[in-house]
């Protein structure tokens, strides 16, 4: 078969509303995932440097901050923001729920 198909609902979650497709869907330069965050949600703050891969987040629904190097950036339905392996990141939700999609390869 030339292609995978995975729906996300059917992946386990990895963490609160992290769903890793990285695996299920057998990619091997790509990494994504689809991140459901509650109102009020605060992720992790991190970087991806010991990985040397740069991350585009992509917001579909709903409206949240990513806060990089300390900068607060806020993001509406259909933002989109490039993510250096340096840069630290952390996503803070805002009032209601909102959906991301979260890419990342080499």
């Amino acid at each position: 078969m030339p292609y995978e198909k995975v729906n996300y609902h059917n992946v386990e979650e990895a963490a609160d509303g992290l769903h890793f497709l990285r695996e299920p869907l057998g990619c091997e330069q790509l990494g994504i995932s689809v991140l459901e965050c509650e109102p009020g949600w605060t992720g992790k703050e991190h970087t991806h440097v010991d990985r040397e891969h740069e991350e585009v987040y992509l917001l579909v629904d709903g409206a949240a901050t990513v806060t990089v190097n300390d900068e607060e950036v806020p993001m509406e339905s259909g933002d989109a923001l490039r993510l250096p392996p340096e840069a630290t990141r952390q996503i803070q939700n805002g009032d209601a729920e909102s959906l991301f999609v979260l890419a990342g390869a080499p």
